[in-house]
């Protein structure tokens, strides 16, 4: 009998419901009781959904991050986060945001909070983890309360439980040291509480854990590897038998290695790495477990059943029970529930899967393999006639936009003169001073707004009170950074709901979920539109609004864009086409936007490409056909400009250092990014490579409620002006400041104009 099993389950909750606990519990209003409370009626429901199959995961549920949570159990949170009293979760906190809760700040020297940890993205999805923080002296010492809290209430629950964790040469793959010390001189000291951390999972009875280990399917040198074989024959000993999964790739060089390991079973990804299974079952021993990851954890469409079965079956007639099947990795990149979605267009509806209907494709394979096709009849013909409805549905095509496509030149991505001769230009259009401040483009997003949001779509006002609401909010943000000082101003987006979401609703070939939500990062969630057909923009999307902004002031107001790349990289984007075209699709729909701001008079556009390093692959040798059409798409979208009109782009919380040159071709005029958390780290770049336009350092992270201090990012800005010219620098925030509030933003800007301010007075 195939074994069915899951490697992990949204927890945010079908409705947000952590989401609203987490920040319910940070502005004071609950207690961490209640908090907790709400973990383990979400858990409950969670292992009931997943109910049916062989293996359910315990320990995927985290409060922020499931990398922190594996900090937190090795012990190893940073010293600056040690010796607080209270509940560990507010220490847990405080490393993931800098502070916990309203009202637990009581201990001396923390008032402000403290420096939250470095936060990067998990590979090469949106979702951002915690990095953890080593250093030479880093020692490590078993905590595994909240894993064995967690087991316990699943076996109360009944759940046939597999702990999940972070595997050792992972988790110090994805770190980082504080000093010029090796992570793999601490591969020695780390061991011996993983297997203390087994044994004690083994004492409690557990028969499988689940080991994660992504990094499989990277390219590792010769001594990464031989971690990997230090590691694992160190815990082959252990008496529990660990299913190592690997997925968002394949495992190419790594693939005798991964077979070879003294482990129970192995889990594959072959939605990544279909062609890698008969290689596989070449090398891996006869009583090993071969775990196959044939559903999409990271896309929302509906499997093939019977195409997956075609190649299946064979495989479970050789394998029997040895066969385990699963989804790709962690649903924690998809919706919880389509069921959820009342609002959603019926035939789009139809075509879709999310993480409750992923695990019931699950369960129709693996009723197929053990009982027949026959079994579940009903099912694969609703299954077929879905895939049939969307391949013949004229939505999904749009023949005017794949002649636009074709039309396509080289001469469509070149701005009309290299940027020493347009920085020129617009240093004498725009004056600004030395040091310009701006900000990334949001401000809050106050309950105000989301309540005129809320009223509109529910059609309690009309559209003329949502556009003065929105214009009063507009009107507020440019009053308010004009007291501030700032050089360079933006409208606000009060009227966007998401950088792409809000994007996509006014672009045919979209649809949009009403409760898909997924988690970014800690208690952000994100909807990701849904990318079904050719991408057309049909009007205008941005024109007016900042045509309104600027009509109230006489300072520059900088219209704001997300581009293609990100459109497609944080969109679920469609699998009947290379990702590519839908992205030089969006390109063109962006470059319309673009001409028509300048038209409109606005003579500086940024266009976000937060997600650009997000989407590169995995494996280095396929980086620069990516990088090509990523980089063209920007290019086509931004370039159509004069002269005169300076883009900016904006980038955050990924590593860049490695594709710095791929950056600098996009021939942005300002590129703004990430910088504080990783205290300038990002510039050290820089030290090799002569960045040649104009680039805005973060010094305010906003992904914290601690406001900085002028001499901070004074401090910060200095670091920068060792590496870049100071006449090519711009002082800004991180990132945008919707999720803030004004009570933190006013003064944290304040700040920062002073900061511009004393570094201008140090210059002359």
């Amino acid at each position: 009998m195939v074994v069915t099993h899951n490697l992990g389950f949204p927890r945010i909750g079908a409705k947000r419901e952590l989401k609203f606990a987490l920040e319910s519990y940070w502005k004071g209003q609950s207690s961490i009781s209640e908090l907790k409370i709400q973990g383990t009626a979400l858990r409950k429901t969670h292992w009931n959904v997943q109910s049916g199959l062989d293996w359910s995961p315990v320990g995927d549920f985290s409060f922020y991050d499931q990398v922190l949570d594996m900090s937190l159990t090795l012990g190893n949170l940073p010293l600056r986060a040690r010796d607080y009293h209270g509940d560990p979760l507010d220490n847990y906190f405080r490393v993931a945001r800098g502070r916990s809760a309203q009202g637990t700040e009581d201990h001396a020297g923390c008032c402000s909070g403290i420096a939250a940890g470095e936060m990067t993205k998990w590979f090469d999805t949106n979702y951002h983890y915690i990095v953890p923080e080593f250093t030479a002296d880093t020692e490590f010492k078993l905590d595994a309360t909240r894993l064995l809290a967690q087991l316990a209430e699943a076996k109360a629950q009944g759940v046939h439980a597999k702990p999940v964790i972070i595997g050792p040469v992972t988790y110090l793959r994805i770190g980082k040291t504080k000093d010029d010390s090796s992570r793999l001189n601490l591969l020695p000291r780390l061991l011996p509480v993983y297997s203390e951390l087994l044994d004690t999972l083994a004492a409690q009875g557990v028969e499988w854990v689940q080991i994660d280990e992504p990094a499989l399917v990277t390219e590792l040198d010769a001594d990464w590897q031989n971690a990997y074989n230090l590691a694992y024959h160190h815990l082959k000993s252990i008496r529990i038998k660990l299913l190592l999964a690997t997925y968002f790739g394949t495992l190419q060089e790594n693939l005798y290695l991964a077979c070879n390991l003294p482990v129970a079973g192995l889990h594959l990804d072959v939605i990544n790495a279909r062609n890698e299974i008969q290689p596989l079952l070449n090398l891996v021993s006869s009583h090993k477990i071969v775990s196959l990851g044939v559903i999409n954890g990271r896309n929302i469409w509906k499997t093939d059943l019977n195409a997956t079965l075609d190649w299946l079956e064979p495989l479970a007639e050789r394998l029997g029970e040895r066969l385990w099947i699963a989804p790709s990795c962690s649903l924690l990149h998809v919706p919880v529930d389509l069921n959820s979605e009342q609002k959603l267009d019926t035939e789009i509806k139809s075509w879709l899967a999310f993480a409750v209907q992923k695990l019931d494709e699950l369960r129709v394979l693996a009723t197929a393999l053990n009982q027949g096709r026959a079994a579940v009849a009903n099912e694969l013909k609703a299954n077929q006639g879905a895939l049939a409805s969307r391949r013949a549905s004229p939505r999904v095509s749009n023949p005017a936009v794949k002649q636009a496509l074709a039309r396509i030149t080289p001469e469509l991505g070149q701005r009309q003169n290299a940027y020493p001769v347009r920085a020129e230009k617009q240093a004498a259009f725009l004056k600004l001073p030395l040091y310009p401040t701006t900000t990334i483009g949001s401000f809050p997003q106050t309950a105000e707004i989301r309540q005129a949001r809320s009223q509109f779509k529910a059609g309690e006002i009309n559209n003329t009170d949502y556009q003065s609401a929105m214009q009063a909010e507009i009107a507020r943000c440019v009053r308010e950074q004009e007291t501030l000082g700032l050089d360079v101003l933006v409208h606000g987006e009060a009227e966007r709901n998401d950088m792409v979401e809000y994007f996509g609703e006014q672009l045919d070939g979209y649809a949009f979920s009403h409760f898909g939500w997924v988690q970014s990062y800690g208690s952000r969630c994100v909807k990701p539109p849904i990318l079904f057909g050719d991408i057309r923009r049909p009007q205008a999307m941005t024109v007016e609004w900042i045509k309104y902004a600027q009509s109230l002031t006489d300072k520059p107001i900088k219209g704001m864009l997300t581009g293609p790349v990100t459109m497609l990289n944080w969109s679920f984007v469609r699998d009947d086409q290379p990702r590519s075209v839908s992205c030089y699709q969006l390109a063109l729909a962006i470059r319309e936007e673009v001409l028509d701001l300048e038209q409109a008079g606005v003579r500086i556009i940024q266009i976000d490409e937060a997600a650009l390093r997000e989407g590169l692959p995995l494996r280095r040798a396929q980086w620069q056909s990516y990088l090509d059409w990523a980089v063209e798409s920007f290019r086509i979208a931004a370039n159509g400009v004069t002269d005169e009109t300076q883009i900016h782009t904006h980038m955050c919380y990924s590593e860049f250092n490695d594709i710095i040159a791929a950056i600098a071709d996009m021939d942005a005029d300002v590129i703004t990014i990430e910088t504080s958390r990783s205290d300038m780290e990002l510039l050290d770049v820089f030290d090799h490579f002569k960045y040649p336009n104009q680039i805005g350092p973060g010094v305010y992270d906003i992904h914290t409620p601690n406001i900085p201090t002028e001499q901070h990012m004074v401090e910060l800005m200095k670091k920068a002006a060792l590496r870049i010219p100071a006449e090519r620098l711009w002082v800004n925030p991180d990132c945008g400041l919707k999720t803030r509030q004004w009570a933190e933003v006013i003064p944290a800007l304040t700040h920062m104009v002073a900061a511009a301010k004393t570094l201008r007075a140090a210059a002359v």
